[in-house]
């Protein structure tokens, strides 16, 4: 059965992909995908062009798809292969463009191919193999979960490469003080001087879902959003009608904490919520506040998954800074497959040696935890 590469997710039934779903993460569904594409912030010039990989059965039914994408550079992906691609320019060698299994922006582990083992299996030895003949010198496929872990692992000619987030866990706290007391006398201190400090600025926090908040209000979300990227003079990956896209398509998954001042927001954070996570994914302020990013960004997210009965909080990809408030190192996975085999035989030497270096950090990490030592 041949495979075909769409250039819009929108070319399928949404009741047709997300029933390949196994899993209730808003990442993979229909909405945000379309979201993506329908608000202009992939495509056109992004770099990000949409290649969606599907595999169909003989009656036309949809049998198996990956979310995929052409790249013509590594920006968005929180897998950093600047250096293979660099590599490769000094060698002659054409990286670009590559192909890539993902959701753009969205360093979040969950399912990437969906279907059932058989017919994945068969989506990915066909797109492999394919790869020349489309022009592409690679296959990407990152934030990998379990299923597709034990899918790859094995298969002829795909990398594995390791990677470390910091993910916070629920171990059944009352509140925010069963949290607390939980911790060891110091850090327990600094937490709460650090919320007493945000309070006595007189910031309070407002929780929303996206059908409560205006357009006046995502307007402001989106200034926040686009902020966090300017003060680092960078431009936005996401424009602004994603937002109003998305809040109209999923807005039971979304949740965004505004941070209030005299009555005046001054602070955001938005979230996705899906089964029992809760996924930070944007923050971002209009001026300076002592600790605001520590309470919008971290406390209010646990104070939350808390309330809900939430099993998980992501915070995001980066940040030792979590470890001291309580986020514990977790081990990500992303394959690869290079078609050219001087650049594979390289990459496979180096992620040998990566591999163990990123465990070896994560072990260390979990040393920085602030939990009592019973």
């Amino acid at each position: 059965m041949p495979i075909v590469l769409l250039e819009s997710v929108s070319s399928l039934s949404a009741d047709a992909w997300d029933a390949l779903c196994a899993s209730p993460q808003p990442f993979l569904r229909h909405a945000f995908l379309s979201a993506l594409e329908d608000s202009g912030s992939i495509g056109g010039r992004s770099g990000w062009q949409p290649a969606h990989a599907v595999l169909n059965g003989a009656q036309g039914q949809l049998l198996a798809a990956m979310p995929s994408y052409v790249k013509s550079h590594s920006y968005g992906e929180y897998v950093f292969d600047h250096g293979w691609a660099d590599a490769c320019h000094r060698a002659g060698i054409d990286y670009y463009p590559k192909l890539l299994g993902a959701i753009p922006f969205s360093p979040v582990t969950g399912q990437r191919v969906l279907g059932a083992p058989e017919v994945a299996g068969q989506l990915l030895d066909g797109l492999s193999a394919g790869l020349d003949q489309q022009g592409l010198s690679s296959l990407h496929i990152n934030f990998t979960s379990d299923a597709e872990n034990a899918l790859l692992q094995g298969r002829e000619g795909w990398l594995q490469r390791l990677g470390c987030q910091f993910h916070w866990r629920n171990r059944g706290y009352r509140d925010f003080q069963d949290f607390l007391d939980a911790l060891s006398s110091r850090k327990r201190k600094q937490m709460r001087k650090e919320r007493e400090q945000v309070a006595e600025q007189g910031i309070e926090f407002d929780w929303r879902e996206g059908h409560q908040l205006s357009e006046l209000e995502w307007d402001f979300v989106y200034l926040c959003y686009a902020n966090t990227y300017r003060v680092r003079g960078q431009s936005p990956y996401l424009t602004r009608v994603f937002f109003s896209l998305l809040a109209e398509r999923m807005p039971e998954m979304i949740r965004v904490v505004l941070a209030h001042q005299a009555g005046r927001p001054v602070a955001m954070a938005f979230s996705l919520l899906g089964g029992d996570s809760l996924y930070g994914r944007y923050w971002g302020c209009l001026a300076e506040f002592d600790r605001l990013h520590f309470e919008t960004c971290f406390y209010q997210g646990m104070d939350f998954a808390i309330a809900n009965g939430l099993q998980r909080f992501d915070a995001g990809a980066q940040g030792e800074h979590k470890l001291i408030r309580g986020f514990e190192p977790v081990i990500t996975h992303s394959w690869h497959y290079l078609c050219h085999p001087g650049l594979r035989a390289a990459v496979a030497n180096f992620l040998i040696e990566e591999q163990q270096g990123v465990r070896g950090y994560a072990e260390q990490a979990c040393e920085l935890l602030p939990y009592r030592q019973d």
